[in-house]
């Protein structure tokens, strides 16, 4: 059995013809920190070899599914990262590299020959959010959220699915806002399968799964790739490269700079509190004074 630090793989009991993946970092709602995407690849790799595995399930351990970027590791500290640089200039294509090796893993789970489904409940957002839509089906609680706050300050979606999953009125509702939207929502607009009552999850999920495993694999490889070819030939590759690049940018401009100072005074939840409250977010020269008096200050939480 693969051995793996941010998640574990199994095949379900009932049918190994289903590979339950389960993100497995319950004490942090299953953040993402810098093994997750690699490991989430290896696992669908592990389900992909595997010829008894017609259908891969992928699910959150705990409280949720995932909370996003671990921030502890990107956000509040003063660290020297790819994605965050502290103490030199910004370099747009180290951030770019590193980020698009992240959608790239991610991503697996849309080229996996094999479909996947996402279960839902809790939190998926952020960068959470951008793991759930690459699976090629939703089932979610129906009291589950899912969105991408981080548009409003400081974040674009990379996997720039949102926009191929719910087109763009929907699409830029979400991204202009920063809103979530729970399970029930989420299935009227069409952007889950499924929604159900959280106690139901798991049973709507399996008969979902269970129907899909009765397939041949590779009919189901081929229904796969003509739906994929469409996604393609409307420009999915061209703007996950632009959504990457800007999202290096939104982290670097005087506003996800402020964001990023903000948080370190005043720890990341009052910085989240801020954004997601729909105050004001400084921007340009209003910005860069407030960034000026936070670096002033002696000490930072």
């Amino acid at each position: 059995m693969l051995e793996l630090s941010t998640l574990y793989v199994r095949k379900d009991a009932a049918n190994p013809r289903i590979a339950r993946l389960v993100l497995n970092r319950p004490e942090r709602l299953n953040a993402i920190n810098e093994d997750t995407p690699r490991e989430l690849r290896q696992a669908v790799e592990w389900a992909n070899a595997d010829d008894e595995v017609h259908v891969i399930v992928l699910e959150g351990a705990g409280k949720g599914f995932c909370g996003g970027y671990d921030l502890t590791v990107f956000g509040q500290g003063e660290v020297d990262h790819p994605c965050q640089q502290e103490r030199f200039r910004w370099d747009p294509m180290v951030d770019y590299a590193f980020m698009k090796g992240n959608t790239e893993d991610f991503m697996a789970l849309w080229r996996s020959a094999k479909p996947t489904i996402a279960k839902v409940h809790g939190h998926a957002v952020a960068g959470g959010s951008d793991i759930a839509l690459c699976c090629d089906l939703l089932v979610m609680a129906d009291d589950a959220r899912i969105g991408y706050m981080p548009t409003r300050v400081w974040g674009c979606p990379t996997t720039a699915m949102w926009t191929f999953r719910l087109g763009p009125t929907r699409a830029k509702q979400l991204m202009f806002t920063g809103d979530t939207i729970d399970g029930r929502t989420a299935a009227q607009w069409g952007l889950a399968n499924e929604s159900v009552p959280a106690a139901q999850l798991e049973q709507a999920t399996m008969k979902l799964a269970q129907r899909i495993a009765g397939v041949p694999r590779g009919q189901l490889a081929m229904l796969k790739m003509v739906v994929n070819q469409v996604m393609l030939t409307q420009g999915l590759e061209q703007t996950q490269q632009l959504a990457t690049v800007f999202d290096g940018i939104t982290r670097h401009n005087p506003e996800g700079l402020w964001f990023r100072r903000q948080a370190q005074a005043a720890g990341f939840k009052a910085a989240v509190e801020w954004r997601d409250s729909g105050r004001p977010i400084p921007e340009g020269d209003e910005a860069r004074a407030l960034i000026a008096r936070l670096e002033e200050q002696p000490s930072r939480k």
